[in-house]
């Protein structure tokens, strides 16, 4: 039976812990020059792309090639989804040539879409509403620095977009103290905050940055403005001053605590360059981890 990974609460706790566990295992294997090029030899990733990509189509395209498979890149003028033929189509043709399709895109029920019609399994590598790969590489990254997951204070200091979404159903179910600072109206989609609230994850929604990052073990940013928002762009620069992470709001929480930021940056903006520069930035593990998280998910669902 096929499965996909379209957002992280579609997994269980164990079957994230899994992947977690498959994703240190090749990271260690891969450092030690073992290759793992047997784990998915003749196999074909099919990349569907509506945004320009860094870390999202290199960490696919070199995990493939890492484990022995190959990865076919499809830029938005190749596929035009929904508009040269449908998507349904396009998942039906995919499955008939690849083993699986992995789709960075604008409107989340396009992902939903692709995987209901798809005989494969689905990757959703980025999506309006989740973006549950990085997700899975950010627990990766605390896990290594921290030793543990359960118990942690993750504070976010921005929009609640599709990361934060991400980030609030992988605390739920890993165990993770998740709040927020953001202005008024751009709060997390209410729905998955009461999901996690529900299953007794504690999910803080604040105004006060300051407040925010006592005492929290791990901050985290993001773009005030994402892609398909450039319009905003200048009206949320305006909004979400006083929420910039500094090093000042990194003094204000727990020594050592994590810096992180998926990437890319605006400094200045949610982000100075001295913070993300800090002993404690993690912002280039977690890019590095999205490939041996990405690997993993890989391997349990093409093998």
């Amino acid at each position: 039976m096929k499965r996909d990974f379209v957002r992280i609460a579609d997994w269980s706790a164990p079957e994230l812990w899994e992947a977690l566990d498959l994703a240190r295992h090749l990271k260690r294997e891969h450092r030690a020059g073992i290759s793992h090029r047997n784990v998915l030899a003749g196999k074909t990733l099919a990349m569907i792309f509506q945004k320009p990509s860094l870390r999202t189509r290199v960490s696919f395209e070199v995990g493939m090639t890492q484990l022995g498979g190959h990865a076919l890149y499809l830029g938005p003028d190749d596929i035009r989804l929904g508009k040269r033929e449908t998507t349904a189509d396009i998942a039906l043709n995919l499955s008939r040539y690849a083993d699986g399709i992995m789709a960075r895109v604008f409107g989340h029920d396009v992902v939903e879409e692709l995987a209901r019609y798809a005989t494969v399994p689905v990757i959703n590598g980025l999506s309006d509403l989740h973006h549950p790969c990085q997700a899975l590489g950010d627990m990766l990254t605390i896990l290594e620095r921290r030793g543990e997951l359960r118990g942690t204070t993750l504070a976010f200091i921005g929009d609640g977009n599709n990361v934060a979404h991400s980030l609030i159903e992988a605390s739920a179910l890993f165990g993770v103290r998740f709040r927020i600072a953001c202005p008024k109206g751009h709060e997390p989609e209410a729905e998955i905050v009461e999901a996690a609230r529900a299953g007794g994850t504690a999910v803080e929604i604040l105004r006060d940055p300051r407040e925010a990052a006592r005492e929290a073990d791990v901050l985290y940013t993001d773009v005030w403005a994402s892609m398909g928002q450039e319009e905003e762009a200048e009206l949320r620069r305006r909004t979400f001053q006083g929420f910039t992470v500094d090093v000042e709001l990194v003094e204000r929480a727990n020594p050592g605590c994590l810096v992180m930021h998926c990437l890319p940056a605006h400094y200045g903006e949610e982000i100075t360059y001295e913070a993300s520069r800090l002993p404690n930035s993690v912002l280039f593990d977690q890019a590095e981890n999205r490939l041996h998280a990405q690997k993993a998910l890989l391997s349990l669902l093409l093998a």
